[in-house]
């Protein structure tokens, strides 16, 4: 009864995705001037034959009706289920992208004028198909479409374009034999063979025709005789003649420099059988009553097919000499070997049948042993490349591994666990600390391979190691991962600068007792877009808190002529070696204080010393603040003089740099100054796990030209801050 009711329900499914279709795609024709309603009828039947699914086959008309939707997804999402509109969009999607492949490439010449090379014209379908096969019904889908299409070349005797058929041959029948999928592979193959080489085609079916009813008399007897000799024995065989495809005789002849007579699959015969020791009861009886050739024996039931064929098959000789191929397996092995994996990709229930050795026991199982055979096929092709005179892989540059979930991940070639977290996702990369590659432990530096399942171990929070980014050690292959782990790194030292600007401009505020205040307007009134943006400057020493006493306390309203210059100068001020002017004392001593290193324009103050004159000071230096706090009644004020000309002053400050340790960055570095004209009087440098602190001491006229000299450096290769100190 359920089986009943489940048979009703997935009718219902394709007569109501038909039924939806329908008014759609009636009409329209597809690029080979095929009906798409006609088209996608075929394309069910071909998927039905196969065992396919019936989402699969409903989808085959959904795809077509995608481009009429305005909203697809959600359209289809509400009549068919979600998955059901995921597998006709994505499928859609493919078809989208070969069609403008195909499209770009038939308009692209070679150097000679002459149309490109078949492998160069199907290394993107190859790619394409590869990217897609996370839902491999996605794939199926487009096996039974081009079939189809093949079909239709084939009825209506139009011309084929040669691409298609080369991408027929080149691409999807050994897809299809990659999955096991026979009846697709050899009718592909033999109507694809057909339109590229006609002439040869034609030579063969010929000569198999020739004494054809003969030869089927004979073929009639020997089955009849071995069906009674195995019922005699008790085992209930299916024998019957094996289809002979063309392409598979042409593939032998030339593959061994045969001729047409000496190809041993003209005559044979296959024998199906309840169990696998039927299997070898029957060879038994083969190869006694008639004489074995033993070349030509292989055991596909010991030791399967990449693919999961299994099969005996064997050659024997008649009483004239002919050759006859038997071969013998269970009625398990001739339905993989017909419909491959297509009657073992269910998403409900994978069941317990079984892929090229994999016990599929769950859902997860059989879409590993599928995607492994999708990346089995992909290094097939690259290896056939490889064999051309190019000698490049298609695939060279990229590798495919699985997540844990079966998902397929592309990566370069080279990448590393680490590499494969950040593709994941970028949080995973950051936390990522130990990785599993297959179920065992490995390095984060391990390279990873095609068809490898990775599991990566995390932390709940935490970022990367400084160590990924240096290249010596092999952290990460990937441009884009490591520019994630340089973004996490300068966010770091980010807010670490906002937060030392945030601590400094709050203790600001408390000594003027101005706490108050929103941080947002201060920010605002001395404009910033956000307190942050403030905070970051003051954090770097780019920004003198100064400013922020000037806008809290402005100054009051200076005297005007003879009241100014009474009060201002009791005597003449006159500069000072330094470049400074000592307001109202005449000839005083000043020096630079070494501390803060002031240059004009910064705002400065003087300090009287016991027995060395007047100490200059830029006012946010903090020594400058905390002598001023002690002995208020020793700062004086002072002022810039004004020095021009070849005889003007200059003034050594300090310059920290923070990079990336690396060969010739302090020649780099150095090679700036020296274009600027600004001479550096002292280096000092220190390496803590390859990340470089250096300050340079250099002389320069004013502070301003100094700001545009640190953009220059921070564009050095490796620099991640350089500031003023």
């Amino acid at each position: 009864m359920r089986a009943t009711a489940d048979a009703a329900e997935h009718a219902d499914i394709l007569a109501k995705a038909r039924t939806f279709a329908l008014p759609l795609i009636a009409d329209e024709t597809l690029d080979t001037g095929e009906n798409i309603l006609v088209h996608a009828d075929a394309v069910a039947a071909i998927l039905a034959g196969i065992d396919g699914s019936v989402a699969m086959q409903a989808a085959s008309y959904l795809v077509y009706a995608c481009p009429h939707l305005n909203k697809p997804e959600d359209v289809m999402t509400k009549a068919f289920g979600p998955q059901l509109a995921q597998l006709a969009l994505q499928t859609n999607q493919l078809v989208h992208v070969q069609r403008l492949s195909r499209a770009a490439e038939s308009s692209t010449q070679g150097p000679d004028n002459t149309p490109l090379s078949p492998r160069i014209q199907t290394e993107n379908v190859r790619k394409m198909l590869l990217a897609f096969s996370r839902d491999l019904r996605v794939v199926m889908l487009r096996l039974a479409s081009r079939l189809q299409t093949l079909r239709h070349y084939a009825a209506t005797k139009l011309p084929v374009p040669p691409v298609l058929a080369s991408e027929s041959l080149q691409v999807f029948a050994p897809l299809a034999n990659r999955l096991g999928i026979w009846q697709i592979k050899w009718e592909m193959e033999d109507l694809s063979f057909r339109f590229l080489e006609p002439v040869t085609y034609k030579t063969i079916a010929l000569q198999l025709d020739e004494k054809r009813t003969e030869r089927e008399r004979y073929m009639v007897a020997l089955r009849e005789r071995l069906q009674q000799a195995l019922a005699s024995q008790g085992i209930a065989a299916i024998v019957e003649g094996r289809p002979k495809h063309i392409y598979s005789i042409v593939r032998k002849m030339r593959g061994k420099s045969l001729p047409f007579e000496r190809v041993f699959d003209i005559r044979a015969l296959r024998v199906v059988v309840p169990s696998v020791a039927d299997c070898y009861q029957v060879l038994s009886w083969v190869h006694e009553h008639f004489a074995p050739i033993a070349q030509e024996f292989d055991d596909y039931i010991a030791k399967p097919k990449a693919n999961g064929y299994q099969s005996l098959h064997t050659v024997v000789r008649d009483a004239d000499g002919g050759p006859i191929e038997v071969q013998i397996r269970t009625q398990a092995m001739h339905d993989h070997a017909e419909h491959g994996v297509a009657a073992h990709w269910a998403y409900k229930e994978a069941g317990a049948k079984g892929y090229t050795g994999v016990s599929a026991t769950s859902e997860y199982d059989t879409k590993i042993a599928v995607l492994r055979q999708l990346l089995a096929w992909e290094r097939d092709l690259s290896g056939a490349a490889q064999a051309n005179a190019t000698g490049n892989g298609l695939f060279d540059d990229r590798i495919y591994v699985l997540t844990p979930e079966a998902a397929v991940v592309e990566l370069p070639q080279g990448a590393t666990p680490i590499d494969f977290a950040y593709t994941v996702h970028t949080n995973l990369g950051h936390r990522c600390r130990g990785a599993k590659v297959d179920g065992a432990m490995v390095p984060l530096s391990t390279p990873l391979a095609n068809g490898q399942t990775v599991e990566i171990t995390a932390i709940k929070e935490g970022g990367p190691s400084r160590d990924w980014l240096n290249p010596e050690l092999g952290f990460l292959a990937s441009p884009r991962a490591r520019a994630k782990v340089r973004a996490w790194f300068n966010a770091q030292v980010m807010a670490e600068t906002v937060a030392r600007g945030r601590e400094a401009v709050e203790k600001f505020l408390q000594r003027m007792g101005r706490t108050a205040i929103r941080l947002e307007d201060l920010a605002s009134q001395l404009g910033f877009k956000s307190a942050e943006g403030l905070f970051e400057v003051v954090g770097k020493d780019e920004y003198s808190l100064r400013n922020i006493e000037v806008l809290l306390n402005p100054p009051e309203p200076e005297p005007e002529g003879d009241a100014y210059l009474h009060k201002k100068f009791k005597g003449a001020a006159r500069p000072s070696p330094s470049g400074v002017l000592v307001v109202g004392v005449d000839s005083l001593l000043t020096q630079l204080s070494r501390c803060c290193k002031p240059a004009p324009p910064d705002a400065i103050g003087g300090f009287v010393t016991r027995g060395k004159g007047v100490s200059i000071h830029r006012q946010d230096c903090s020594n400058f603040r905390e002598l001023a706090a002690r002995h208020g009644e020793r700062v004086i004020e002072v002022r810039w003089g004004e020095h021009k000309g070849p005889d003007a002053s200059v003034y050594p400050v300090d310059v920290a740099v923070e990079a990336f340790d690396r060969q010739g960055l302090l020649r780099d570095i150095s090679e700036v100054f020296a274009k600027e004209k600004m001479n550096v009087i002292g280096v000092q440098t220190q390496s803590v796990k390859g990340t470089a602190w250096m300050t340079f001491t250099v002389e320069i006229g004013d502070a301003v030209s100094l700001h545009k000299v640190l953009g220059t450096v921070r564009g050095v290769k490796g620099v991640r801050a350089a500031r003023r100190r």
